[in-house]
């Protein structure tokens, strides 16, 4: 703040700092005081949406309050709509069950970490339009059994497991006669048990089976269409960004730039991202 000798020229200069803070409005200020703060939640541990990493590289944004950089599909789209909106980012990571909270309590203004737009998270939080449409896909053995399957019906008989506790292990029974073994914990475990013979398919959603074939070569993607895909509910597949209830004025700016990123973009943003994520060095 500038220092003057008259006592009347401070006190003019305090009430039109607090008033312009006031004017200001929403997020916090970071260096600039004109330029307002995108302050973003998010787990970084969820590749190849959000991940932490120790470095920069590859555009990284430096986490608030940490040692480390959170990377991923969803920094990527954080940093095209926070440069659209003319808003500074910040990353804030922190834990999948504290994130609706704290954009609730407004220690963050939205959610942006692979969140599924659901009914009941609708009734505590406004979500923006969809910015990832996570279709369900099979991923197997190229020299596999089943590595010309066109539909889910052609994996009849298939030994097969995905994850514990996600709404892929609930697909399995859509293949018929599938022979379904125990859900596993973890992504590296899947693929550890197919990659071993162990199973011979693999339900998960589309960015996470591309990682997975994209570290293991020997691994495919099959992508069902139409009448053959599996059948998953939007609730399943489409992920949005949350804001505090009724903030709408922050919704509708993000929407704008939403509108503005071509599918073409938001595709090769994920590439990117599995390219750069972990389970891929």
């Amino acid at each position: 703040m500038r220092v003057t000798k008259k006592i009347a020229a401070i006190i003019t200069v305090c009430i039109l700092t607090v008033g312009t803070a006031l004017i200001a409005g929403c997020g916090a200020s970071s260096g600039n005081s004109d330029k307002k703060v995108l302050r973003v939640g998010m787990e970084c541990a969820y590749a190849p949406f959000n991940w932490a990493q120790n470095d920069d590289s590859n555009g990284a944004v430096k986490i608030t309050d940490a040692d480390q950089y959170a990377m991923g599909y969803d920094v990527l789209m954080a940093k095209k709509i926070a440069e659209g909106m003319g808003y500074t980012l910040e990353i804030h990571k922190m834990e999948w069950d504290g994130l609706i909270p704290a954009v609730n309590t407004g220690k963050i203004d939205v959610v942006l970490a692979g969140m599924s737009i659901t009914d009941k998270r609708k009734q505590t939080v406004d979500f923006s339009d969809v910015y990832y449409n996570a279709s369900i896909v099979a991923l197997v053995k190229k020299d596999g059994k089943y590595a010309d399957a066109k539909s889910v019906t052609d994996l009849n008989g298939a030994v097969a497991t995905s994850q514990l506790n996600t709404v892929w292990y609930d697909l399995i029974d859509q293949i018929p006669n599938a022979n379904k073994q125990p859900a596993i914990d973890n992504v590296p475990g899947m693929v550890v048990a197919l990659t071993s013979g162990k199973v011979e398919v693999l339900v998960l959603d589309k960015p996470t089976a591309m990682a997975a074939a994209y570290a293991n070569p020997d691994l495919k993607m099959l992508d069902f269409q139409g009448d053959g895909a599996f059948k998953a509910s939007p609730e399943d597949v489409q992920m949005g960004i949350a804001v505090k209830k009724g903030n709408s004025d922050l919704l509708k700016k993000i929407n704008e730039q939403l509108a503005n990123i071509s599918e073409d973009d938001r595709s090769k943003m994920m590439e990117e991202a599995i390219k750069d994520q972990p389970l891929s060095k």
